[in-house]
């Protein structure tokens, strides 16, 4: 398997877990997207907290040239470390949620 189908299929199953989890506040479901066309892959929440609505992204990826690019990361222990455990290489993972410049100080790619 060529190294862009692999991070498809790992984008997918990573978010596809996380879909698994109810919340425990509220009537809400959780929901996947996959472009795989154009390799953005993101998970919602959507539904009622009592007369309160809830909508929001919690996982956002993009594939770009052969990196994992995190767009939004609303996961406690951080997307960016399973992707590590499921040996994913730091170079090929950029925090792009945090801005460029702060970027040179993580552990991961700047771009």
């Amino acid at each position: 398997m060529d190294k862009l189908a692999q991070y498809r299929t790992i984008a997918q199953n990573v978010i596809s877990h996380y879909s698994q989890f109810k919340p425990i506040v509220g009537d809400t479901e959780r929901f996947v997207s996959f472009d795989c066309d154009w390799d953005h892959y993101q998970l919602f929440t959507v539904g009622w907290n009592q007369q309160q609505r809830i909508y929001g992204c919690l996982i956002h990826i993009d594939i770009r040239n052969e990196k994992f690019w995190i767009q939004y990361d609303g996961i406690e222990n951080g997307i960016a470390n399973d992707l590590v455990e499921l040996g994913v290489p730091k170079q090929d993972i950029v925090l792009a949620f945090k801005s460029a410049s702060l970027r040179q100080y993580t552990d991961f790619a700047v771009a």
